[in-house]
C-alpha cells in the first residue's frame, strides 16, 4: 500500500461526531471528487476504507442513498447520484441551487468553526488529495476540477497558518505543499497523526543518513589529500641522498619514509622532541626545494634546519 493510502486509511478509522463536521467532510468530498455538476454527482476511488465511508457519510449528512454504485474490474468504485431531487437537496445544504450554479467556490458560511475547517479539508484530501512517500520526497497535494475553489482554497489554508502553492495540471488546479513540516501539520490537522509522526521519523532518518554521508565524503576527501601529499613527499625524498642531509631534514625525511600513511599533525608528533605542524611544513618544504633545486644536498649539511 502507498504512503498516500495509508493516510487515507487513518483517516477513515474515526467517524466524525458532529454534524455540521459530516457535512463540512461530504463538501470538501464533493468539491474535489470527481464530478459535483447540476447533473451529476460522480465520487470514484479504489480506497476500500473510503468507500465504505462515502455511504454512511452521505446518508448522515443529506439522509440520501446513491443511485448508482459500480465497482468494475479496475478495482475502482463509483459513487453516482444521478436523481434531480437528490442533487437539489445536496446543494442546498451548502446554499446553492442546481440550476443557478454556473462554477463553484468554497461557501465560508459551511466552514465557520476551526473543526469545521479540518473535516473539509479532510474531505478534500480523501476525494483529490495525495502524499508522496516521504523516504522518497516530501510533497502533497489536493486537486480539483473547479478552478473557482482552488482559487480560494489557498486563501482558507493561509488563515491556518499554511503558505501553499498551485499549479494547473490535465484539465485540474493543484494546491501542494513541499515542506516537510507544513505536510506533518497539514496530516496531523486532518486527523492522520500517526502518518505525520511517520513522516517525521523518515525526515530525521533521511536527515541522519545525509548527516553521515557528508561526514564520510569529507573524511573521504581528506585521507584522499593526505594519501596524495603523502606520495608527493615519498617522491621527493627518493631524489635526495639521505646521508648528505643535515640532521634534522634527515630524521623528517625517514620519518616520512617509514610512516608513509601519518597525517602532517601526526608525523609532527611522531618527532622525538615532537615539533609544531608549521615546523614540519618547513622541513618538507626545504627538502622539495633541495630535490628540485640545482648542486649537491650536500650543501645544507651545515646548515640548520
Amino acid at each position: 500500500m502507498s504512503f498516500s493510502g495509508g493516510v487515507k486509511n487513518e483517516i477513515c478509522r474515526v467517524f466524525p461526531s458532529k454534524d455540521c463536521d459530516i457535512s463540512a467532510e461530504c463538501y470538501g468530498i464533493l468539491l474535489y471528487c470527481n464530478t459535483f455538476s447540476s447533473r451529476e454527482v460522480r465520487i470514484i476511488t479504489e480506497n476500500d476504507s473510503l468507500a465504505e465511508r462515502i455511504p454512511a457519510l452521505f446518508s448522515k449528512s443529506f439522509g440520501l442513498a446513491f443511485d448508482d454504485i459500480r465497482a468494475p474490474e479496475s478495482g475502482k468504485r463509483s459513487f453516482i447520484i444521478t436523481s434531480p431531487d437528490k442533487l437539489e437537496t445536496v446543494f442546498g445544504v451548502y446554499g446553492f441551487s442546481p440550476d443557478e450554479t454556473l462554477s463553484h467556490h468554497i461557501n465560508r458560511a459551511v466552514l465557520e468553526d476551526s473543526c469545521c475547517c479540518a473535516s473539509f479539508l479532510r474531505g478534500a484530501f480523501l476525494a483529490g488529495g495525495s502524499v508522496s512517500d516521504p523516504r522518497k520526497s516530501y510533497h502533497l497535494e489536493l486537486a480539483t476540477p473547479h478552478a473557482g475553489v482552488a482559487r480560494e482554497m489557498p486563501a482558507l489554508l493561509r488563515e491556518l497558518d499554511f503558505e501553499p502553492k498551485s499549479v494547473s495540471r490535465a484539465g485540474n488546479h493543484v494546491t501542494y505543499f513541499k515542506q516537510s513540516g507544513a505536510i506533518e501539520d497539514f496530516l496531523t490537522l486532518i486527523g492522520a497523526s500517526v502518518s505525520a509522526m511517520e513522516l517525521m521519523g523518515a525526515k530525521i532518518e533521511k536527515d541522519m543518513r545525509n548527516s553521515v554521508n557528508r561526514r564520510v565524503n569529507c573524511d573521504t576527501a581528506n585521507v584522499s589529500k593526505t594519501v596524495d601529499a603523502a606520495q608527493g613527499q615519498l617522491e621527493t625524498i627518493s631524489l635526495l641522498d639521505l646521508g648528505a642531509l643535515p640532521d634534522k631534514l634527515r630524521d623528517t625525511a625517514r620519518r616520512r619514509l617509514g610512516n608513509p600513511e601519518l597525517s602532517l599533525s601526526e608525523l609532527a608528533a611522531l618527532h622525538d622532541p615532537p615539533i609544531t605542524k608549521s615546523g614540519l611544513s618547513h622541513r618538507l618544504r626545504r627538502l622539495r626545494e633541495l630535490a628540485s633545486g640545482p648542486g649537491d644536498a650536500g650543501r645544507e649539511k651545515s646548515k640548520d634546519a
